[in-house]
């Protein structure tokens, strides 16, 4: 059984006098976990504040594998191309051109990988479905605000191999073999 009551004053300091009152009453009853309102509500919730904050912290690291992921890969394509760039850019090619050719070489890839993210994701929204309340699994906007907040981050995540292909200096990379 349990017994809500309702004070002014502090919550705590009403449960001598309950426990007083309940034992005057029948004196076989036990009175324990004496809580308030607050302490109950957190208590029903943590399991489900728990899961989503699991899920927070996996979703962050998702996201900085990543941008990991995707700067390694420019940066060694860049590593690899250090001679072409070289040459571009002793033919005349501006140091804004070159990064420019190394962000939308990799635009494609971050399509690639968006599409692919937004059909598992489309696809795995049944098991998610538990963990929402007052959100549909399947919310446009959801889906559109995560594919943007990725793609900018991965844009962003090839902005260092383009700022140093950008800086080649095309006699060091002509004569670097």
């Amino acid at each position: 059984m349990e017994i809500a009551a309702r004070t002014a004053g502090d919550p705590a300091a009403l449960a001598p006098a309950l426990r007083k009152l309940i034992s005057g009453i029948d004196p076989s009853q036990p009175v324990y976990d004496v809580k308030t309102l607050q302490q109950a509500l957190a208590e029903s919730i943590a399991p489900r504040r728990f899961n989503l904050f699991l899920l927070g912290a996996f979703a962050v690291s998702a996201l900085v594998l990543a941008v990991v992921g995707i700067y390694g890969v420019i940066a060694y394509s860049v590593a690899q191309r250090t001679r072409e760039i070289g040459v571009r850019m002793a033919l005349g090619a501006q140091r804004g051109q070159v990064a420019v050719m190394v962000v939308r070489e990799a635009f494609p890839i971050v399509i690639a990988g968006s599409v692919a993210g937004l059909a598992a994701a489309w696809g795995l929204t049944r098991l998610m479905a538990t963990l929402l309340y007052d959100v549909k699994a399947t919310d446009a906007q959801t889906f559109a605000a995560v594919t943007i907040t990725l793609g900018i981050t991965a844009m962003a995540a090839c902005l260092g191999p383009a700022l140093k292909a950008a800086s080649i200096d095309p006699t060091v990379a002509l004569r670097h073999e």
